[in-house]
């Protein structure tokens, strides 16, 4: 199931590959298990940004073209406040393993991509 913010859909990118950025609270080990969906993607910690301001994440993302993930709602605020850049994609499934958002990712991989091209958009609900 997912959630977007609707408006007529503008598509504005192409030929370009998704890169998200995981937030702390979803496993670094997302990145390999994605690779193959999502090459060039990236997680704080290996960024440096563990535990990091929220503000400081947003900016990374914002100057490397990434799309945030994360199961908080900070970044779903902070997308209502400021718009994009960058995209933010929330997570809405509790304890989940990392299996589990590996496989929210990968079914739904079709429309991150539709997502990242939208011109208008600004975050994704996946649940």
């Amino acid at each position: 199931m997912l959630g977007l913010c609707r408006r007529s859909r503008a598509k504005t990118r192409h030929n370009t590959s998704v890169k998200l950025l995981f937030d702390e609270n979803l496993s670094h080990k997302l990145v390999g298990a994605l690779e193959d969906l999502f090459p060039d993607s990236g997680h704080v910690r290996d960024m440096g940004l563990k535990a990091a301001d929220d503000r400081l994440i947003w900016e990374q993302a914002k100057s490397n073209d990434l799309i945030i993930v994360s199961k908080d709602s900070d970044f779903y605020q902070r997308s209502l406040l400021f718009g994009h850049p960058p995209k933010v994609i929330w997570i809405r499934r509790g304890n989940s393993s990392t299996d589990d958002v590996e496989t929210i990712l990968r079914q739904h991989f079709q429309d991150v991509k539709d997502f990242y091209e939208d011109a208008y958009e600004s975050f994704l609900i996946l649940l």
